[in-house]
Formats: structure tokens, sequence, C-alpha cells
């Protein structure tokens, strides 16, 4: 039969057959994913720009990286987060985490400089007084703006012992974060740094970079192990815990 098809379909009908199937292959859910945050159990969307399997919940909206946060979070990884009297301000909050955090906690308050938050805050120049927030949550922010700017003013307006919670794209195998200030354009920037308004990709020298400013790194939050199958992490993706001495 398969030689009788491969004498009367023509070569490029076959090539077209095989290309649709690998598309439909590539698009198709691994196996069933566990969502940590809403409890849902089946199997995950795909989601973003490289496409990402099993990357979205299709109840809750969350992502691999909103997933590794709560973790975190829920495993008691990150102290502040166990005191519901903190005051959290959350620049650009993810609607998934901020539903959370402001059930959970009594003085949570929402940033952002161009979209609908509680307060319209510049993350490079914050117009706050030093010394009032326990918690800064920023979830790839920093590599939108000039980080030193920004996570100097964090450092400001945290209190003594307050910490500063953040995600970005980063590769290990980077010594250094790449960036050129040359770079502009929105289509060069999505080919040199992975999306339109981003300036830089970082490298393992992230942490130096936030540390310049006077934090300390306390901890760090990894996907890694059974929870990335478990819960459609991404491996190898972390979440930063920097604490102002």
């Amino acid at each position: 039969m398969l030689k009788y098809l491969n004498k009367i379909i023509p070569r490029f009908v076959k090539n077209q057959l095989i290309q649709l199937l690998c598309i439909k292959m590539a698009v198709t859910p691994i196996t069933k994913r566990s969502c940590n945050i809403c409890d849902f159990k089946g199997y995950f969307k795909g989601f973003g720009r490289p496409y990402r399997l099993d990357a979205r919940c299709p109840k809750c909206g969350s992502l691999e990286r909103h997933r590794l946060l709560m973790l975190g979070i829920q495993r008691g990884e990150i102290e502040h987060f166990k005191k519901h009297d903190n005051s959290i301000l959350h620049f650009a909050p993810e609607p998934i985490l901020e539903k959370i955090f402001r059930e959970q906690f009594d003085y949570y308050k929402t940033a952002d400089l161009i979209k609908k938050a509680d307060i319209k805050l510049n993350l490079e120049n914050i117009s706050l007084e030093d010394k009032k927030y326990d918690i800064v949550i920023a979830n790839h922010v920093l590599e939108h703006v000039d980080d030193q700017k920004a996570s100097s003013e964090i450092y400001r307006i945290l209190k003594d012992e307050g910490v500063f919670v953040c995600e970005v794209p980063l590769i290990e195998g980077w010594e250094k974060t790449y960036e050129n200030d040359e770079i502009t354009d929105e289509r060069d920037r999505l080919i040199h740094f992975g999306q339109e308004d981003h300036v830089r990709f970082y490298g393992k020298d992230f942490r130096d970079r936030i540390k310049k400013n006077g934090f300390i790194l306390i901890n760090e939050i990894t996907a890694e192990g059974e929870d990335v199958i478990n819960f459609g992490l991404i491996r190898g993706e972390k979440v930063f815990i920097f604490k102002k001495t």
C-alpha cells in the first residue's frame, strides 16, 4: 500500500504532509502537568516566541515563572512572605500574582509607569520616600530599563533588612550580560535580546550587577528536577532574592 501511495502522491505533496505532521508534533503537549497556583491538573497550553510547550495553565493563565515564584513562597523559601503585615511594592504586576498577594498581605501596592496600577512610578526614578517597603517585586522588568538606576532606587526605598525579589531572562553559560546601547530598533532588539522592548540579555554576572548597589544575594530558587516535570517549569530558571544590608 505504501509503495502504491508513493507512486501516486507527488513528492511536494508528501513533503507538505510531513511538514504538517512535524508542526502538529511540535505543538502537541508532552504530558499532563500540575498548576501549584490554581490546582489544575492536565495538559498545559503552549506560549511565547519562540514557542514553549506546556507553558501556560489553561485555567488560571499562569506561566512558568509565576509557578516557580509561588513554589518558593509555598515552601517557605522567602522568609519575608511569611509575615502578612509586611509592606509590598510590586512593579509591573502579573494579574495572577496580584490577585493572590492582595488577598494575602495587608499592605500591598502595585506600580507601573504606563499600565494601570495603584501607583504610577518610574522604576529608574522612584518618587517615594526612603525605607518604605519590606519587599519589592520586579519580575522580568530589569531587562527593560537601566538596571543600575533601578536597583539603586529599589535599595533606597526598601527598609533595612528588606528584600528585592526578581526574575530576569538569563543565560548561565554567559560570563557577561549582552547589551548594546546602539541597538534601538524594535526588530533589532527582538533579534538580539529576544523581545522588541528588551535592552539586554543577562549572563551569570547578573548577581554582581545588582550587588553593586549594596544588596547581598541571600537565595536563589531554581527550577530543577521533578519540579520541572510536575509543574511545567523552564529548566534552570531562577528567582533571585536580594537583601538590603
